[in-house]
């Protein structure tokens, strides 16, 4: 399959290790891309509910194709989230083409973009860690629980249905949350004289241009890969909003069969045991 060359893609919120992660669509978004810089802007391993029982070959992989991709030339910055907090206390490392950093900035054709995750701006995630925790791990067995119901849905010949995105539609804090939370960063950006700011955390991936008495910016969320499957891509001096179930793929045959759970332990003990990550 011919790769797609783009200057710059932006991915969040994988939640790799998770049960919502839809890793086997992210590898195949991957191996049809050449990024020139690729920006993976926060929780894309998913410390907080990571359990050694469940980290299967297709998340194995992506991790595999995004260091293939720094060691071929493409500059990857890993940016830190709420979720792989932990990497935090390892923040402005560099290895070669791999860079772990807590934000950023790029110039991108005279412009400035500001990068971060946003958990900055969550309350809960600064204040209420446990509480954060808690309705992660509810959000992952939500998202295990409405897979099952779309998969009955679509034996049925019925249309796929999001249980969180109904719930966060219907409920007005949620949608609060959302508005304040892109308002802030607007607001900053603005401030400080950014012409893009790029976030991930909420997962409501959108692009629109936001104007103040003080200025204007662009606001960039990537969205996710838990539900809405977006990446955000910069080529020729223009932002694209990509969505998954718009792309044409090639699968690569048994590359993401089922592990069994011996196999996935051994996998975790190797990518996640203290002695290889923490010392």
């Amino acid at each position: 399959m011919k790769k797609r060359k783009v200057e710059l893609v932006v991915i969040s919120d994988v939640h790799l290790g998770t049960f919502g992660s839809h890793a086997k669509e992210l590898y195949n978004y991957l191996s049809a891309i050449k990024p020139k810089i690729l920006v993976l802007n926060g929780d894309i391993i998913d410390v907080w509910q990571f359990r050694k029982s469940y980290f299967p070959k297709a998340h194995l992989k992506v991790i595999q194709k995004i260091i293939s991709f720094a060691s071929k030339g493409t500059k990857v910055y890993y940016i830190t989230g709420n979720h792989d907090e932990m990497l935090r206390k390892f923040s402005d490392m560099n290895l070669g083409n791999f860079a772990l950093v807590d934000k950023l900035v790029l110039d991108l054709d005279d412009k400035k973009a500001w990068i971060f995750h946003g958990d900055v701006f969550d309350a809960s995630v600064q204040h209420s860690k446990w509480i954060a925790k808690l309705g992660g791990l509810g959000y992952d067995y939500l998202i295990l629980l409405n897979r099952f119901v779309n998969w009955c849905l679509l034996k049925i010949g019925k249309e796929p249905y999001s249980f969180s995105k109904k719930i966060k539609a219907s409920v007005k804090k949620a949608v609060k949350h959302i508005s304040d939370f892109e308002k802030t960063a607007t607001e900053l950006a603005i401030e400080k004289k950014y012409d893009y700011v790029i976030c991930g955390h909420i997962h409501e991936p959108k692009m629109i241009q936001k104007e103040t008495k003080m200025g204007s910016t662009m606001y960039l969320n990537s969205g996710d890969w838990i539900e809405n499957l977006t990446a955000l891509e910069y080529n020729k001096k223009r932002w694209k909003l990509f969505r998954y179930s718009e792309m044409n793929y090639v699968e690569e045959d048994n590359l993401f069969e089922m592990e069994d759970i011996l196999s996935n332990q051994v996998i975790a003990s190797v990518l996640f045991s203290k002695q290889n990550i923490l010392m």
